[in-house]
């Protein structure tokens, strides 16, 4: 690789892992393992300057030195710091008091992943955990001075942090997400180890979450936007940030108003004649409304326990895995485990989320499964969950991309562009079935719902941001357009509510893979391989949407 481009690169990883050290030790680099994120405004300051002046020097690299996968990657770099340093200046911080991208939430769903890799690794992160409170008090400030400026949060949204703070007071200490966290294998002062961490959760941390408690309740909580007034529209420059949001997740020039008539076209014309379709074959219902009443309200399709919940998703990963071969040419050398989400955090988190394996292959990729009150669950859904969540989705792509050789670290251990990652996750779905893996027509109205639910999420996020929902409509609008059990429905828009523009992500990036397919099908005829096309949008991280389009076009065009 280019030697001045790739030192740049390493550069910008270490400063992308000196910021959050805390997904460094997730992804097993331990190098910041005795630090913790810098929330304060001088803190983001630093860490601009330091992001300008990689720019800079990225700059000067002349494009036409470079080979096609630096000319990617190059593009790549100068699209993350353009876009880190626009949050930045747009404070987004101040923002953050949420359940699901807040520093409370983040620490709380994270730390059953930590593992410390050597005794001097868990020494380190002794010392983190201890400016753990120090660093909630600096969130707290930011988000108080947003306040003071106008910039006041959704009060749902900081409700349901509070209650997830709740949640992890209320647990026993010895049960404590952080005093549970993994030590070195085979590690004699373990024993030893594990009572400071009892006493550094109980003595800095717990208190900790205590202050922050108290002042979202006390403090933030009175002047929280109320529900009829949940979106970011109803800010002074509201407007501004969802539009620069959304472009950050989706890596599109795609505006409020186009997105809302794409997801209205999808709910509208498309899903129903699949409703009808399947729903006449399973149910004896073709019309779509009734099939989207009976699956909301049928309580036979509803869970009984989280041991069946478990069950299901084991099955269905067991079923993906010994089919992938035949659709892939590259294959994950890392496993994939399922694991319940932590109780503490359990009623406040989505159905399903995935952590990617470790650099250190100390941790395989982890799927996890919400089995919060199973009866609020629907049984139909779970197998279009798994395949999104775990094979052929987001562990195929994210193990992938951190076993890809020759490419920078931001490649292939960076989350990546939202649109790319979570457009992988909802084409997965639909692949599955091609695949053959949905045990029948039942749980193809399952994949139908999943893709109802994300097309929904076109119109309810937009909505909410750009004109102005309140929360109890846009509530109304996901029950009389989507399957989605009523309980799920509120956990839902109350996510939406709380990462602004993530949601849309999903559905663009999987039409847009689809769209790519579609057209790489039609100019090859009969050379078109499957697995190469998976190949070649898998092969290169996590990039974005355009991107992907260039190097589709590429293997189009390349001879054969």
């Amino acid at each position: 690789m280019h030697d001045e481009l790739r030192a740049i690169c390493d550069d910008y990883w270490d400063a992308t892992l000196r910021a959050s050290p805390t997904f460094a030790t997730l992804i097993g680099d331990h190098r910041f393992d005795d630090r913790i994120e810098d929330f304060s405004a001088a803190g983001e300051d630093a860490e601009r300057a330091t992001l300008l002046a990689l720019r800079a020097r990225a700059a000067v690299v002349d494009p036409a030195t470079l080979d096609g996968t630096e000319r990617v990657t190059h593009g790549l770099l100068l699209h993350e710091i353009d876009d880190r340093v626009r949050m930045i200046d747009l404070a987004t911080t101040e923002l953050r008091s949420d359940q699901m991208d807040g520093p409370a939430a983040g620490y709380l769903v994270s730390a059953p992943q930590l593992a410390a890799g050597s005794p001097d690794s868990a020494d380190a992160l002794l010392r983190r955990l201890e400016q753990l409170g120090g660093a909630l008090d600096t969130a707290a400030e930011r988000f108080l001075a947003g306040a003071a400026r106008g910039r006041t949060p959704a009060r749902l949204a900081v409700t349901r942090t509070i209650s997830m703070i709740d949640g992890y007071l209320a647990s026993s200490l010895d049960a404590d997400v952080f005093v549970g966290i993994a030590a070195p294998p085979d590690w004699p002062g373990e024993a030893a180890w594990r009572d400071r961490l009892r006493a550094v959760a109980r003595d800095a941390i717990r208190p900790g979450f205590a202050r922050h408690r108290a002042v979202l309740a006390e403090r933030l909580l009175p002047v929280a936007r109320p529900d009829d007034r949940a979106g970011l529209c109803w800010l002074d420059d509201g407007a501004e940030l969802y539009d620069a949001l959304v472009g950050s997740y989706t890596s599109l020039a795609l505006g409020a108003e186009a997105i809302h008539a794409i997801g209205l076209e999808e709910i509208e014309q498309r899903l129903p004649a699949e409703y009808a379709e399947v729903g006449g074959r399973e149910l004896g219902l073709t019309d779509p409304g009734a099939v989207l009443a009976h699956l909301r309200t049928d309580p036979a399709l509803r869970y009984t326990s989280e041991t069946e919940i478990l069950e299901v998703a084991r099955a269905a990963l067991g079923r993906a895995a010994a089919a992938m071969g035949q659709w892939f040419g590259r294959l994950p050398q890392a496993a994939c485990r399922i694991e319940p989400v932590p109780a503490a955090v359990a009623a406040d988190s989505p159905a399903a989320y995935y952590f990617p394996p470790t650099s250190d292959g100390s941790r395989p990729g982890t799927y996890f499964v919400n089995t919060h009150e199973p009866a609020g669950k629907n049984r139909f859904e779970a197998e279009s969950i798994a395949f999104h969540e775990a094979i052929p989705g987001h562990h195929l792509q994210l193990a992938i991309a951190s076993e890809l050789d020759g490419l920078p670290a931001f490649r292939t251990m960076g989350m990546g562009n939202t649109a790319y990652v979570e457009g992988w996750g909802l084409y997965a779905e639909r692949l599955a079935d091609e695949m053959g893996l949905y045990s029948g027509d039942l749980d193809r109205l399952g994949m139908l719902a999943a893709d109802s639910w994300r097309a929904g999420r076109l119109v309810a996020d937009t909505g909410l941001h750009a004109l102005g929902w309140s929360r109890q409509r846009t509530i109304d609008w996901f029950t009389a357009n989507t399957p989605v059990a009523d309980d799920e429905i509120a956990v839902e828009v109350d996510r939406y509510v709380a990462i602004p523009g993530q949601a849309v992500s999903y559905k663009l990036g999987q039409r847009e893979i689809f769209r790519l397919r579609d057209r790489a099908r039609t100019a090859l005829g009969d050379a078109f391989d499957i697995a190469a096309f998976h190949d070649v949008v898998l092969g290169s991280g996590g990039v974005t949407l355009p991107v992907l389009a260039t190097l589709v076009d590429e293997w189009i065009a390349a001879p054969r």
